[in-house]
């Protein structure tokens, strides 16, 4: 995930590692943790592969002269790639790697997007028809816990299916919008 936003906001703009960390730690903190430790290794092996390449050097008030960095065609390609890939993650993992990637949207086309944000709704209806088929436990705790992964997982669904909504008035399929938003999910059961 760390590679992703890398190249995703070196897309945007360039960036010398500190500032990079810095943007890392402002957009994505609620999705992975930015281990300062991991920058400038990953810019290492990125510029290493091609994917990124020093384009000016900064001097530095009270230290060193910093690097800034770039992102190249082949680095273009690597971040589309990254942005399309459906890894096999744990499910903590894949919320974080797609929210990631709902930073970077508007940076796909509108097919691609609405791709991702299928693909999510899916995975979200899958554990959502899982969790409705698990019997609770008895402990007070535990099903509050249940309880509080149950409104996340409907929350979940619930935003895509307003963001499919929303993408797809965008492209003027205002009627096949309406039928995915209204689609709910299967078997609305109650955790308490």
């Amino acid at each position: 995930m760390l590679e992703l936003s890398a190249l995703g906001l070196l897309q945007r703009h360039p960036l010398h590692g500190y500032r990079l960390k810095q943007e890392l730690e402002l957009f994505m903190s609620s999705c992975m943790s930015v281990n300062y430790g991991a920058i400038y290794p990953l810019l290492k092996r990125l510029e290493e592969r091609g994917h990124i390449a020093a384009i000016a050097r900064e001097s530095g008030d009270a230290g060193p002269s910093r690097t800034i960095y770039g992102i190249t065609p082949t680095g273009r390609d690597r971040w589309r790639q990254k942005m399309l890939e459906h890894p096999q993650d744990s499910w903590v993992k894949s919320r974080a790697r797609f929210a990631i990637k709902c930073f970077f949207f508007s940076d796909l086309e509108p097919e691609m997007r609405l791709e991702l944000m299928e693909h999510r709704l899916g995975l979200c209806r899958a554990r959502y028809k899982s969790f409705s088929e698990k019997a609770l436990p008895e402990d007070f705790y535990q099903v509050a816990v249940w309880n509080r992964h149950w409104d996340v997982l409907k929350s979940e669904i619930e935003w895509v299916q307003a963001q499919i909504a929303i993408e797809m008035k965008q492209q003027g399929n205002r009627d096949t919008a309406q039928t995915q938003v209204g689609k709910n999910y299967s078997g609305d059961r109650q955790l308490s």
